[in-house]
């Protein structure tokens, strides 16, 4: 038998053709890696939150949206893949991960620039402080709230921030969304 990893098993002589179900097969593993690096992914970004006490910024939270979604497609798309589901069907599922992927690492790195001061960021969350409401009023919501900025760092790995290493991340899994749209269609 012959492997020709960049395309799919051909099958040996004297056997039986390959059923469809076996290259089907094949797209499930890079739709649970994308379902597997999400989760893990998730799982920290609530660590550093509810753990470490590293608060998100709104840009943050905009960023975990794409895994909210990642998450439960891949997963759909590898339980789709393992039953056999049409080419057609896979590779639409693994082009909506590569689109949402995508662009979750833009803005992860808009995320990044902003924090770098490269450009401004939204003014929610990195311009001046408005409505301010009455003086004991304030005082109260300064007690119990903690503001998180966008344009400031609150945790550096190796240079990076939690947003640039989202985008190294995001691009990991679009990578793999792309491999899945190729398998699917093998």
């Amino acid at each position: 038998m012959s492997i020709d990893f960049c395309t799919r098993m051909t099958t040996p002589p004297g056997l039986p053709e390959m059923r469809p179900e076996a290259t089907s097969w094949s797209a499930a593993v890079p739709a649970t890696g994308i379902a597997a690096i999400g989760a893990a992914t998730i799982a920290g970004a609530w660590f550093f939150q509810l753990v470490l006490d590293i608060r998100p910024c709104p840009l943050c939270l905009e960023q975990r949206y794409a895994y909210y979604l990642a998450i439960p497609l891949a997963l759909l798309t590898a339980a789709l893949a393992r039953r056999g589901a049409a080419a057609g069907l896979l590779q639409v599922l693994f082009a909506v991960l590569l689109i949402a992927l995508l662009a979750n690492a833009g803005l992860g790195a808009y995320h990044s620039g902003v924090e770098w001061g490269l450009w401004q960021g939204p003014t929610d969350c990195t311009g001046p402080v408005k409505d301010l409401g009455s003086a004991g009023n304030l005082l109260e919501r300064l007690q119990t709230e903690k503001v998180v900025r966008c344009d400031e760092v609150q945790w550096r790995f190796l240079g990076l921030s939690l947003a640039g290493y989202n985008v190294l991340i995001s691009l990991l899994m679009a990578a793999l969304a792309a491999w899945g749209f190729r398998r699917a269609g093998a």
